[in-house]
């Protein structure tokens, strides 16, 4: 039984109080206190359960920030773009070490083949920042293996919706979501977004 001590009353603690009090820290502590002889025994487990309930309450305070704050300017980003282009390449944008978070701009050209994903612990979101893709969300990994522990592949997506994105729009996709990008004949960059279950491991 946990017991929980109303400390908003401002009324006195009367004989009532003590005998409900005296029943609970009973069965909480498992040492009999409602013997008339063991008046010292009420007074001392009332002091404990006090000094716990301060002591735990004395504990509780804010978390503090693991990483600096990252701020990026619009001009910052355009020079990343222009980093990146022409060739397919990504680049990080934070540590994302002991984060449940990964935050990335990918620059595509003309990529085709790409196999379609499905991610079981992992959500992602796109922001288009230039250009344009087609997309299939949806549907059914065809004859899906597992490449990592929760990460899926599949040469094709069955029964997806396939979507045409260009630049200002937002894509999320949920883990669990079939999903294949393609860029054939097109260029694209996007800012990537994951969030994941667990906090990512530090990359060697």
């Amino acid at each position: 039984m946990k017991l929980k001590l109303n400390t908003d009353r401002t009324e006195n603690f009367n004989a009532e109080d003590a005998e409900g009090f005296a029943k609970g820290a009973e069965e909480y502590l498992g040492v009999p206190l409602r013997n008339p002889l063991c008046p010292l025994r009420l007074i001392l487990a009332a002091l404990v359960m006090i000094a716990a309930t301060v002591a735990a309450s004395a504990q509780r305070k804010p978390s503090e920030s693991t990483r600096p704050f990252v701020v990026m300017s619009s001009k910052s980003l355009d020079d990343l773009q222009k980093k990146l282009h022409p060739d397919n390449k990504t680049e990080e944008l934070i540590d994302s070490a002991g984060m449940q978070l990964r935050v990335a701009v990918q620059h595509e050209k003309n990529k085709t083949g790409a196999a379609a994903e499905l991610h079981d612990a992992s959500d992602d979101v796109y922001y288009v920042l230039d250009g344009s893709a087609t997309l299939i969300l949806g549907g059914k990994l065809d004859a899906p293996r597992e490449t990592d522990p929760g990460e899926w592949r599949s040469p094709r997506i069955v029964d997806g919706k396939t979507v045409e994105i260009k630049k200002g729009d937002l894509v999320v996709v949920p883990r669990g979501t079939p999903h294949q990008r393609s860029t054939a004949n097109k260029d694209f960059t996007m800012i990537l977004i994951k969030i994941y279950a667990e906090p990512l491991k530090k990359r060697t």
